[in-house]
């Protein structure tokens, strides 16, 4: 029997609740991962997105907050999507969604992961999923197709970058990590993203796009490595 390939997939929030939950998205992505998952293992890490953003926004209104409250929030946001996407995929994910990504369960074909704790975006939290289920390719799944050199919702004339390697998204993204931020990638996670040596894949919403990558076909997006 082949051994299936892991593939570790951050479902950024922005495209589980872009303002409501989007369920065509979901309706696709529960498909996709059901046509493939004789081929590949999945392990699916949600984000917070403006779910978590609007709670931190609206916390932080009332009261003095400092980076580990916001935190929470955020994790706590991750968690609610995590639930979701584990009702979805209830007969073939194991059986509940893991919040630690250094501890190693077994699985078949699908396992949910939500955020971890302080201190760590879930865009981190998939990069050590990949270090500890040995996978060598991150998928980064947003609302944005394309790697740009700056915020495209803000330049208009931001050029997009096909492909890089991690010290040009190093450029990109900064050093510091920032509870909320909205960057391609969080910089914690490029930091540990260069010490494995990960493959980190960007294609946007787009899941027939996807399945030209899991394909091994030519598909819209950006390669980091």
């Amino acid at each position: 029997m082949v051994k299936k390939k892991v593939i570790i997939i951050s479902v950024g929030g922005s495209v589980i609740v872009p303002d409501d939950i989007d369920v065509g998205f979901l309706k696709e992505l529960n498909k996709l991962v059901r046509d493939y998952k004789d081929k590949y293992k999945f392990i699916l890490i949600t984000g917070g997105g403006s779910t978590a953003r609007e709670y931190q926004k609206a916390a932080d209104s009332v009261a003095e907050l400092d980076a580990e409250d916001l935190d929470w929030l955020g994790i706590h946001a991750t968690r609610l999507n995590a639930h979701l996407l584990r009702t979805i995929f209830k007969d073939i994910a194991y059986s509940r969604f893991i919040k630690n990504p250094g501890k190693k369960v077994k699985f078949d074909n699908v396992l949910i992961a939500a955020g971890w704790k302080p201190g760590f975006s879930t865009d981190y939290d998939a990069v050590k999923l990949a270090e500890t289920y040995n996978s060598e390719t991150v998928v980064n799944m947003t609302n944005i197709e394309y790697l740009y050199e700056k915020d495209p919702t803000i330049y208009k004339n931001a050029k997009k970058i096909e492909k890089t390697d991690w010290e040009g998204l190093k450029s990109i993204v900064g050093e510091k990590w920032v509870p909320g931020m909205n960057t391609p990638f969080d910089p914690e996670a490029v930091k540990k993203g260069v010490k494995l040596g990960l493959k980190l894949v960007l294609v946007g919403n787009n899941l027939h796009n996807f399945r030209k990558f899991l394909d091994g076909k030519k598909f819209k997006g950006s390669i980091v490595e």
